[in-house]
């Protein structure tokens, strides 16, 4: 019989809600962002520029939801549109106030990264990514 409590799915998709739910408040109460637009950021930001193809691969999430992420993004002038190197589609680009923001809002990402992984050592979280990159893998087709 199936036990939610040990079924991997369930209890990834629990904790994957959990962060990023604690991620969302503080991103949006701080900085108005909802966690696929401050996705989209982080892509563009590491980027230097991304089409909406790469965004949608390098997020994992749907073609609209980056859509709508990227274009929230380029009304409150964060983001700007541009056309991508092979001159055929757009692609987005940080503007000077989207810097800006990525500037003041990874250094808090990363301070709640280690808040969340301050009870594992280094060793636990080398290993913890190790796992969850093995599992991505084996969850590919």
């Amino acid at each position: 019989m199936l036990k939610l409590d040990s079924f991997l799915p369930y209890r990834l998709s629990v904790a994957s809600n959990a962060v990023s739910d604690r991620i969302a408040r503080a991103y949006r109460a701080r900085f108005g962002l909802r966690i696929p637009e401050w996705r989209v950021l982080a892509v563009t930001a590491e980027a230097g520029e991304a089409t909406q193809a790469d965004l949608v691969r390098r997020t994992a999430m749907d073609k609209m939801t980056v859509s709508r992420a990227a274009t929230a993004l380029v009304a409150r002038g964060l983001l700007a549109r541009s056309r991508a190197q092979d001159r055929r589609t757009l692609g987005v680009r940080l503007t000077p106030e989207g810097q800006a923001l990525y500037a003041e809002v990874a250094p808090l990402a990363l301070a709640m990264e280690a808040e969340l992984l301050a009870g594992f050592s280094a060793d636990d979280r080398a290993r913890l990514m190790a796992l969850l990159a093995r599992l991505e893998a084996c969850a590919r087709p």
